[in-house]
């Protein structure tokens, strides 16, 4: 892979990590997932914030593989 298309993936991947960890903290209503981990998830009564808070929690956990993989 060329090293301009690496940093394009990059890119691409931490602007998918931002919405994700946007996405997490709107669905919880704090940013105390952050240190809590998955857990903090859990809690969430209503079902459809809980269901979009693990979807994202699941899309930001994948990006930082790849994110990983490349470094």
């Amino acid at each position: 892979m060329a090293i301009a298309q690496i940093k394009n993936l990059q890119r691409r991947l931490g602007l998918l990590e931002q919405e994700a960890v946007s996405e997490v903290s709107r669905a919880c209503g704090h940013d105390l997932w952050q240190s809590l981990g998955f857990d903090a998830l859990d809690v969430i009564e209503d079902a459809d914030r809980r269901a979009r808070a693990n979807y994202y929690y699941g899309q930001l956990q994948a990006v930082r593989e790849l994110s990983d993989a490349l470094a």
